[in-house]
């Protein structure tokens, strides 16, 4: 795939600042035209991907960043979320779906940016999540 544009920003692993996430995204819709089909399902599994580096990459150590890129391409737009901590185990994760999980108030995160965005992949043993939306 063709890399039409880019936009990288780096924040602070602070949780209040998943509202600069969220503005990222707003601008990257106005820019790029992100139809309002996909729109929610970025916002959220994005917003997720990152709250996941702060909280569990991360640790919430104000001294370690989380790297968001936006990747737009031909027929789709790329995210990719980094982070600085040790990763992450992300082929053994709980099913939330399961009788036994589904009261618990963490472990829903990957399981809603496998289902919101069309592909989800992790590299560097978890310390790098990459969503892939669609445009068509």
């Amino acid at each position: 795939m063709k890399i039409v544009d880019s936009i990288k920003i780096e924040i602070p692993s602070l949780r209040e600042n998943i509202r600069i996430v969220e503005s990222f995204i707003e601008n990257a819709k106005k820019r790029f035209r992100i139809s309002d089909d996909i729109y929610g399902n970025i916002m959220v599994a994005v917003t997720e991907a990152v709250n996941n580096a702060i909280t569990h990459g991360n640790k919430e150590e104000e001294d370690k960043n989380v790297m968001l890129s936006l990747f737009l391409e031909n027929d789709a737009i790329r995210f990719e979320v980094k982070d600085e901590g040790k990763g992450f185990d992300y082929h053994n994760l709980p099913d939330p779906t399961l009788p036994e999980n589904v009261e618990k108030l963490y472990g829903r995160g990957v399981f809603l940016m496998r289902k919101l965005s069309d592909e989800v992949s992790f590299e560097d043993n978890g310390r790098l999540v990459v969503l892939t939306f669609y445009m068509n």
